[in-house]
């Protein structure tokens, strides 16, 4: 885990999903206690493809105040997007929101490069875009 210049740690895809449970092909082993994965890249993105069971909630959104969906409130967050830029800005927002939170490094396109599960919208095989 590292800390970037905001303060915000940043961890790798590994450590991502380990927190979040992914990886792993039975859904129901997953962690009870994991991280939710927020994913904040924009609409179009996150339909081609994300990593199943993300929440998706751009930085757009969140620039303009938009909440966390409700279940997601006061959960730990893994948050990503397209390459960490995004997810760093996204990270910063919601730290000094007093969120607990970490963004990952090398986002999706490091996610996927990693053989991590990622699916479209409809569920099926997704690409990260």
């Amino acid at each position: 885990m590292k800390t970037s210049g905001s303060g915000t740690d940043r961890i790798t895809v590994e450590e991502a999903a380990e927190r979040t449970g992914h990886g792993r092909e039975d859904e129901a082993a997953r962690r009870v206690d994991a991280s939710v994965l927020l994913d904040v890249r924009e609409l179009d993105e996150w339909s081609a493809g994300h990593a199943p069971g993300a929440v998706h909630r751009s930085l757009t959104e969140l620039l303009d105040g938009a909440p966390l969906p409700p279940e997601d409130r006061g959960q730990r967050l893994v948050v990503i997007c397209r390459s960490g830029n995004r997810s760093r800005q996204a990270a910063a927002l919601l730290t000094a929101g007093g969120v607990d939170v970490v963004d990952v490094i090398g986002g999706m396109r490091e996610w996927a490069e990693a053989g991590l599960p990622v699916v479209d919208s409809q569920g099926l095989r997704g690409t990260v875009a």
